[in-house]
């Protein structure tokens, strides 16, 4: 009996697959000639008696740099003149690391000023109430 296995591999819902193979298969999916953005990998298998299954896998491929927008969400409704930080940063450099962009700076959250403001009001109703010489006084 001869084995008419087959798995044929489509991409974003393209007539022709871009790959055929015998089952079972390991390949490599090489996403540096898929460019950025939403994807879809279509796998048909068909049987040894010519039934065939189907299985879609959607991915996101993003080879470029991450970029980063501070000050403007999406479908955020706006006004007047907005204050924008744009940040990219990635790794095409594999042998050294650049410190400058790597990260994208981001304002100091409400919590933690409201925790600053509270151990400093402490502090002072603190040195408020027992600062006195009255409160030391030696036994000696």
């Amino acid at each position: 009996m001869k084995d008419n296995r087959l798995i044929k591999l489509f991409m974003d819902d393209g007539p022709r697959p871009f790959a055929e193979f015998a089952p079972p298969v390991k390949f490599v999916l090489d996403t540096t000639k898929i460019p950025d953005g939403k994807h879809q990998l279509k796998i048909v298998a068909r049987s040894s008696s010519g039934v065939e299954g189907v299985k879609k896998i959607a991915f996101e491929v993003r080879n470029g740099p991450e970029i980063s927008v501070l000050g403007l969400k999406e479908n955020e409704v706006v006004d007047a003149q907005i204050p924008i930080t744009i940040n990219a940063y990635g790794s095409e450099t594999k042998d050294e690391f650049v410190i400058r962009g790597s990260e994208t700076p981001k304002a100091i959250p409400a919590w933690i000023w409201a925790l600053v403001i509270s151990f400093v009001g402490f502090a002072l109703f603190y040195f408020i109430m027992y600062w006195g010489p009255e409160l030391y006084k030696s036994s000696f």
